[in-house]
C-alpha cells in the first residue's frame, strides 16, 4: 500500500482544517467539563437532612461511583475508538452521558443517584480521549500542544459555567435542575454531530479505507500521516492495539504517562469535587466557597491558552514538567490563611498551572503515538488518570471527615503535583509532532 502523503488542496490554519470538527468536539468536551464540577456544587446540598443526608463517607461514595464509570469508559471506549471509528464512538458517548445525566435529576435516593452517576461516567470517560484524538487528526502537524489545550478550554468553560450556574440555580430552583441543564445541550449537539461530523482520515487509513481517507483529507486540506509506526500493526484489532502500548519503545512512555495522569487527575478531581467543602470548613460561606471553584476554573482556561503556545515552542513534555512543579507551589500556598482577595488570586494561579499540566500530558501522548493506537493511548492515559480521579476525592473526603482538610488537603495536593513532574520526566519523545 502506498504511503505517499495526500497534499492539501489549500493552505489552512488548525481551525480551518478542522471545519465542524473543532467546535463540535469543543462542545462535547464542555459537557464533560460540566460533569467535572456539578457533583462538587451539589454535594453540600445533598448532605443536608431534608435531601439525601449524605455523610462525608456517603458523599465520597457518590463522587467515586461516577469516577469508576469514567475509568471504565476511558479504557473501553478509548480502545474501541481505534476499532469502530472516532465519529461513532464520540456520538455514542455524548448520547450516553447526556441521557444518564438527565436521569440523575429524578433520582429518588442516594443509591439510585450513585448508579446513574456510574452509568453517565462510562460515556463521559470515552468522550475526552476520542475528542482529543479526532481534533488532532484534523489539525496540521506541529500544533499538537496548542490544539489539545484549545479543545480542553471547553472542559473548563463547562466547569466555570456550572460553578456560575450553581450560585443562583441551587438556592432558587434546587440541585436537580443542575442535571436537567447539563443534559439539555445534547438535544442540539447530537443532531449536529450526526449531520456535520466527518470520520477521521487517519482512522480511515488505519482501517484500510484509503480512498475515503484521501477524499476527507482533500476536502479538509490535510496531509495523511502513516497509519502505523514500526511497532504498531495497522488493522490488528483491539487486542493488538492494546498490546502495542506495552511493547518495544512504547512501554516506558505508557507506564510513565499512566503515573503522571494518575497524579494529574487526582489533583483535578480532588480540587473540583471538594474545594467548596474545604473552604466551608475553613470558615467561608457557601457563596464564597462556590466562587473559589469558579475562579479556579477561570484560571484553568487562561493557563490552557498559555500552555499550548509554550508547549509548541519547548515541547509538551518540558512544559508539562514546569506546569506540574509550579502547580505544586501554588497548592502549598493555598494552605496559608489570606484575605479573601489574596485567596482568589491563589485560586486563579493554582487553576492556571494544575489543570493545564494534565492537558499537556494528553498533548504529549497524542503527538507521540501513531493514528492506529492514538485513541487507545489517550484512553489508557485517561483511564489511569481516572484511578487518580477516584483516589483524589477519597483522600480528600477522608480528610474532610477527620476535620483536617484545611490545611492538610493542600499539603497532600502539593506533594502529588511534585510527583507528577517527576513521573513526566521519565518519558521520552518517540515521534516528531
Amino acid at each position: 500500500m502506498s504511503t505517499t502523503p495526500v497534499r492539501p488542496t489549500a493552505p489552512g490554519t488548525a481551525a480551518r482544517a478542522a471545519g465542524w470538527v473543532a467546535p463540535l468536539c469543543w462542545i462535547a468536551v464542555l459537557l464533560d467539563g460540566f460533569d467535572l464540577v456539578v457533583v462538587g456544587t451539589v454535594v453540600p446540598t445533598l448532605r443536608e437532612p431534608e435531601e439525601f443526608g449524605l455523610t462525608g463517607t456517603g458523599a465520597t461514595a457518590v463522587i467515586t461511583t461516577g469516577l469508576v464509570g469514567m475509568m471504565i469508559g476511558a479504557l473501553t471506549i478509548g480502545t474501541l475508538t481505534d476499532v469502530v471509528g472516532r465519529r461513532k464512538a464520540l456520538i455514542g458517548a455524548v448520547v450516553s452521558f447526556s441521557l444518564f445525566t438527565l436521569l440523575c435529576a429524578f433520582a429518588p435516593n442516594a443509591l439510585v443517584f450513585g448508579v446513574l452517576r456510574f452509568l453517565a461516567g462510562v460515556g463521559l470517560g470515552g468522550c475526552l480521549p476520542t475528542a482529543i484524538a479526532m481534533v488532532n487528526e484534523f489539525t496540521r502537524s506541529g500544533r499538537s500542544g496548542r490544539v489539545t489545550t484549545t479543545i480542553m478550554t471547553g472542559y473548563h468553560v463547562g466547569a466555570v459555567a456550572t460553578a456560575a450556574l450553581a450560585i443562583p440555580v441551587i438556592p432558587s430552583l434546587g440541585w436537580r435542575w443542575m442535571f436537567v441543564i447539563g443534559a439539555a445541550p445534547a438535544l442540539v449537539l447530537v443532531p449536529l454531530m450526526i449531520a456535520k461530523l466527518p470520520e477521521s482520515p487517519s482512522y480511515l487509513l488505519a482501517a484500510g479505507r484509503r480512498a475515503e481517507a484521501e477524499e476527507v483529507a482533500r476536502r479538509h486540506g490535510l496531509e495523511l500521516e502513516p497509519a502505523a509506526g514500526p511497532d504498531v500493526p495497522a488493522g490488528g484489532g483491539a487486542a493488538a492495539t492494546v498490546r502495542s502500548l506495552f511493547t518495544g519503545g512504547h512501554a516506558r512512555n505508557t507506564l510513565a504517562i499512566g503515573v503522571t495522569s494518575f497524579m494529574g487527575l487526582l489533583l483535578v478531581y480532588g480540587l473540583n469535587n471538594w474545594l467548596p467543602t474545604i473552604m466551608r470548613e475553613a470558615g467561608y460561606d457557601l457563596g464564597d466557597a462556590l466562587a473559589f471553584l469558579l475562579v479556579l476554573n477561570v484560571g484553568a482556561i487562561v493557563g490552557l491558552l498559555v500552555a499550548g503556545t509554550v508547549a509548541d515552542r519547548i515541547g509538551a513534555r518540558t512544559a508539562g514538567m514546569i506546569w506540574f512543579a509550579s502547580g505544586a507551589v501554588f497548592l502549598a500556598l493555598l494552605s496559608v490563611r489570606l484575605p479573601t482577595a489574596g485567596l482568589y488570586l491563589m485560586c486563579f494561579l493554582t487553576g492556571c498551572f494544575v489543570f493545564s499540566a494534565q492537558v499537556l500530558v494528553y498533548a504529549f501522548t497524542s503527538a507521540n503515538n501513531p493514528p492506529a493506537v492514538r485513541a487507545t493511548a489517550l484512553g489508557w492515559s485517561a483511564g489511569a488518570g481516572r484511578i487518580g480521579a477516584i483516589v483524589g476525592p477519597v483522600i480528600t473526603g477522608a480528610l474532610v471527615t477527620a476535620g483536617i482538610a484545611f490545611p492538610w488537603g493542600f499539603y497532600v495536593f502539593a506533594v502529588v503535583g511534585a510527583l507528577g513532574a517527576a513521573a513526566l520526566s521519565v518519558t521520552r519523545a518517540l515521534r516528531r509532532a
